[in-house]
């Protein structure tokens, strides 16, 4: 028998019984999570915020595209954005469970636009070199290991674990709507004045983060009881994730996703310079497409209810796979455009499940380090397989070399689905007798 509602919440975290008295109306189940006011302040800011960030992706892609004419390198910077996410992406997480959440966010939004800055003035004073954007690449991916795991923790504390999952596709939504607004704005930008002001826009929406950060009110955010400073505390979180299934298996296909499905930024540029020869037009389209899509994603995310289970992410990311085989195909630009709105719709649809199914699965004492762990391996596989994809993209084309990204992408996905039903003494039987799903799924 299911517990009544009072029963579920007052167990689902010391979070619920805080937020309630705030709570005024009912909210519609998809913006649920917006019942909380603190929320709000923190996504009213993200909402500008991500939009400044895509900005300065696309800038940051096409001036060393521009600067060095090697799809590769585009390839090159997107890896030194995320070495440090792979060196101390963990480390990150061990913080984010040490010390108070908000600081840390202030401390590194406030970094993330003084170096937007640098780099804007650098390219409109016009002395920017490549390796300007490699340095500036590179100290990001410090603030972003820690500044990632901390930010989904954060917004976990703000409005406890019953408004989790749609607080994260809430999240994507707003992050999807910047990638859609994003791309136009920088394309035009760049069209009409060159990256520059890109790079501007961005340092400035990172400091209104900080401004929406600075008016939360810390006295109506539940934070569980800090990890302290203790020997061991990275070798626990990572025995906690081995001890936990459920996890596990999550950041392993996560890592499957990483390496070979996190590769559009470079995939997209070879395609909109090298293939339908559209220029900065064509690329800020083609990331724009996608983002609509994964912006539908999040929307049909946030209105779902029922519990993320492995398969879901196993049938995700392998559907995910077949679409990016089929726009590799595509020979025609508006048919490519639309199989990108299906990859993202498909991609967001995996990342929010994915999300939300490791942050409702672990302790909130240890939530930082497994998050941490978690971006590491999405973020950190960037590192090898953009390189990677660019490199194919030099010496093959961009063709071969997405088909071989969603081959391997639904190939692993598959394999991995494979090995979790043997671990768990699974198997499909057969019965056309059984009423309308003849094939199930039964405990040997």
């Amino acid at each position: 028998m299911s517990a009544a509602p009072a029963e579920r919440s007052s167990t689902l975290s010391p979070v619920s019984a805080l937020v309630q008295p705030i709570l005024t109306r009912t909210w519609p189940r998809t913006v649920a999570a917006l019942q909380v006011r603190n929320y709000r302040l923190f996504l009213s800011g993200q909402a500008v915020a991500t939009t400044g960030i895509w900005m300065q992706r696309i800038a940051q892609d096409w001036l060393i595209l521009e600067l060095t004419g090697s799809v590769a390198a585009v390839g090159i910077a997107v890896a030194l954005q995320f070495t440090p996410v792979l060196l101390f992406g963990m480390y990150g997480g061990v913080l984010a469970d040490r010390y108070p959440k908000r600081r840390i966010l202030m401390i590194t939004q406030s970094g993330a636009s003084l170096m937007a800055l640098t780099l804007g003035v650098l390219a409109l004073t016009g002395v920017v070199q490549a390796w300007h954007v490699y340095a500036v690449a590179a100290m990001l991916g410090f603030v972003t290991a820690v500044d990632n795991p901390t930010r989904q923790v954060f917004v976990a504390e703000l409005v406890g674990d019953s408004h989790i999952r749609n607080a994260v596709s809430l999240n994507s939504s707003v992050f999807q709507f910047g990638a859609l607004l994003g791309p136009a704005l920088s394309g035009a930008l760049i069209h009409a004045v060159g990256q520059g002001w890109s790079f501007m826009i961005n340092a400035a929406s990172c400091l209104l983060v900080v401004t929406m950060l600075a008016i939360i009110k810390p006295t109506q955010v539940a934070r569980p009881s800090g990890a302290g400073r203790a020997k061991g505390q990275l070798r626990a979180g990572l025995r906690y994730i081995a001890n936990t299934s459920e996890v596990a298996w999550t950041i392993v296909l996560v890592g499957v996703m990483g390496l070979f499905g996190l590769n559009m930024a470079v995939i997209l540029a070879a395609f909109a310079d090298h293939e339908f020869r559209s220029g900065i037009g064509g690329y800020s389209m083609f990331n724009s497409l996608t983002a609509a899509g994964a912006l539908l994603g999040a929307i049909l995310s946030a209105r779902r209810t029922e519990t993320v289970r492995l398969r879901m992410l196993v049938t995700s990311l392998t559907l995910l796979g077949a679409a990016v085989m089929l726009g590799s195909l595509a020979p025609f630009v508006w048919l490519f455009g639309a199989v990108l709105v299906l990859i993202g719709l498909l991609t967001l649809q995996f990342l929010t499940a994915a999300n939300s199914l490791v942050q409702l699965t672990s302790a909130p004492q240890v939530r930082g380090r497994v998050m941490g762990v978690y971006l590491l391996v999405l973020l950190g596989g960037q590192v090898f397989g953009s390189p990677g994809v660019g490199w194919l993209i030099d010496h093959f084309g961009a063709r071969p070399s997405m088909f071989l990204c969603g081959g391997l992408l639904a190939f692993m996905s598959i394999v991995s689905g494979l090995a979790m039903a043997r671990r768990a003494h699974l198997t499909l039987t057969w019965d056309p007798n059984s009423g309308r799903v003849p094939v199930q799924i039964v405990h040997q």
